[in-house]
């Protein structure tokens, strides 16, 4: 059975406000990522369906805060709390954050792609 922990996951991506550390298992990736600073991907996301998420992710998170914007309504994720976000999110995370989540990893691309376009965008502007 593959296995991964933070300390071994094969891919680690330092964006300064965070760093997420990965590792693709088939079909499905995991991050394990910890925020440094306090962050609102809604810049980030523009450009998406609904200029959000449409990735579904699951995950878990040990400390911090993250709060999920959707379209009608906002949720709070708190330490302990396992969660899941469907297609159409927008999250936020507090400094000291840090969780694990599970993705389909194609979905995430699509995702992590646009994200690097509009981060490229802003530093370049």
């Amino acid at each position: 059975m593959p296995t991964a922990s933070k300390e071994t996951a094969t891919n680690t991506n330092d964006f300064g406000l965070g760093v997420d550390r990965t590792e693709e298992f088939g079909d499905h990736t995991m991050n394990f990522v910890t925020i440094r600073q306090d962050i609102d991907l809604r810049p980030m996301l523009k450009g998406l369906p609904n200029d959000s998420c449409q990735c579904p992710h699951w995950g878990y998170l040990f400390s911090g805060r993250l709060t999920v914007h959707y379209a009608d309504h906002d949720e709070m994720i708190e330490p302990g709390d396992s969660f899941y976000m469907p297609p159409g999110h927008v999250p936020a995370a507090d400094a000291g954050s840090e969780f694990v989540q599970f993705s389909p990893t194609d979905a995430l691309r699509v995702s992590e792609d646009q994200m690097a376009r509009n981060m490229a965008a802003m530093q370049a502007g």
